[in-house]
């Protein structure tokens, strides 16, 4: 194989952005040759700018299940609502369709469940496509923990710290699946951005695993505020109750003694922020600062107390510790959306198909992250007490 066959699941607002910013800037290594939506006008959507770009016209349709019996299909993304996302990656894995899924939380315990028995029942690959675990930050971070520059990781947070109120309130009209989410829902609905890179840099399912969680959520203020706000356009929400906690906050306990902090803000007025911050025996890196700190670097001990003057400190070390993942990316030339997250992570979706080689966030990890959003649900409907977080590896976490 030489090329891979896509079938693209889901055409919203990501599954068209990867569609036009990555796979059709990728015609060499993808072809994709089946796309599925609930929306008709999407599907139709999406063969225009595939003929556009000189591709042959895929097949088209509303039914996914169509998309898993083509013979011109080798494998599948899955960039469907939240809600969605496990139960096609199943039927996809039981069809025998590699499938790449996009992130997001789940409902419940026993999906999460469904989606490992699938893969492990089916021996299909599966990725979980986080593109977070290919940022350049991230992987800068990873390589200097490999090289001993942080000593021991203690404690890592993170946040997905967005204002999504023009989005979630404007749910019908975008045809986004956010809005009936947060009507219903009090929860860490979408973890994984701040928790992929934390995860791996933990070593969570390979030597280390998540023990035990507590979340805790602030009222919900935000989203009422901006429909009053803004009556004009969405003034029909005015007597919904939103669910969703404006700040949810979430603690985990590793089994290696680490601790992780989550947090969730994306119904108040507020910059954007993935807030990914580590701290070893030896060093600490802060995002929103882009900054390291340096155990024994007399210059940074001088400023502690005027850190702003070590603001994006960070870039004096690229030279030395820059990931070669990026390296050499940038080398090539950026592409692709988020920066350019998005052409790693589906880049090695495909390259590890072409090369038959294992995906490297797979099913245990898709778990383990997803699992968070039912579990801090749970958590914050008992008063924030503690909650299990389950091994889905079923013990071999110790010497995967």
């Amino acid at each position: 194989m030489n090329n891979v066959r896509i079938g693209l699941i889901g055409l919203g607002q990501r599954g068209g952005g990867v569609l036009r910013d990555v796979l059709l800037q990728n015609k060499e290594k993808v072809t994709v040759t089946a796309v599925c939506d609930l929306y008709e006008d999407r599907v139709q959507d999406a063969i225009k700018h595939i003929t556009a770009a000189g591709c042959p016209a895929p097949f088209g349709t509303v039914n996914y299940h169509e998309v898993l019996t083509r013979e011109d299909v080798d494998a599948v993304l899955v960039i469907c609502s939240w809600e969605d996302h496990v139960r096609v990656a199943v039927d996809a894995l039981y069809a025998s369709k590699p499938v790449g899924m996009e992130v997001g939380g789940a409902y419940s315990v026993e999906e999460c469940w469904s989606l490992v028995h699938a893969q492990e029942e089916s021996g299909t690959p599966f990725m979980f496509l986080e593109n977070c675990c290919y940022g350049r930050r991230e992987m800068m971070v990873m390589n200097m923990i490999d090289q001993g520059v942080f000593g021991d990781i203690v404690h890592c947070s993170g946040s997905y710290e967005h204002d999504l109120r023009h989005e979630v309130t404007h749910g019908e009209e975008l045809r986004h699946y956010r809005l009936r989410n947060y009507i219903h829902r009090n929860c860490e609905n979408y973890p994984t951005h701040e928790l992929g890179p934390i995860a791996q840099i933990l070593r969570i399912n390979h030597g280390n695993r998540m023990l035990s969680l507590t979340s805790t959520a602030s009222r919900a203020a935000g989203m009422h505020q901006y429909v009053l706000d803004h009556m004009s356009e969405v003034g029909k929400l005015a007597d919904v109750d939103f669910k969703q906690g404006d700040v949810v906050t979430t603690v985990i306990k590793c089994a290696g003694g680490e601790t992780i902090r989550l947090t969730l803000g994306t119904c108040l007025p507020r910059f954007y922020s993935r807030n990914f911050t580590v701290n070893g025996t030896k060093a600490m890196y802060e995002e929103n600062s882009d900054s390291f700190f340096i155990d024994g670097d007399e210059e940074m001990v001088k400023t502690e107390w005027n850190w702003r003057t070590q603001f994006g400190n960070a870039s004096k070390f690229e030279e030395k510790y820059e990931h070669p993942v990026w390296d050499k990316f940038l080398h090539d030339g950026l592409r692709g959306g988020h920066g350019g997250m998005d052409w790693l992570v589906y880049g090695e979706f495909v390259d590890c198909l072409l090369e038959n080689r294992p995906f490297p966030i797979d099913v245990y990890d898709a778990a383990a992250w997803m699992v968070i959003t039912p579990l801090s649900e749970q958590s914050i409907s008992t008063g924030s007490m503690p909650v299990a977080i389950p091994d889905f590896t079923n013990g071999k976490w110790t010497n995967r």
